[in-house]
């Protein structure tokens, strides 16, 4: 699984970055990490507002730092499907 974090880099994305950092760390989860900080990457999701969070390809949510539960919720969600 891939979980992208669009975002040119402010302290949103990079809170947003750390945040899945942890979570992955906590709950040992198996996934990658990747960055998407060039804004015609971030555009080419048609994402506007930054921080953005996509796994596997799926826009999740954009401009605003999901908590925690929403996250893994969505993590589950994905490895289900």
């Amino acid at each position: 699984m891939i979980i992208k974090v669009l975002g040119a880099g402010c302290a949103k994305c990079k809170a947003l970055e750390q945040k899945l950092i942890n979570l992955k760390n906590q709950h040992q989860l198996d996934f990658e990490i990747e960055k998407v900080s060039q804004l015609n990457d971030i555009m080419a999701y048609g994402v506007m507002i930054t921080p953005a969070l996509v796994i596997n390809e799926k826009i999740m949510c954009s401009g605003k730092i999901p908590r925690d539960e929403e996250i893994l919720n969505w993590i589950k969600e994905v490895q289900s499907a």
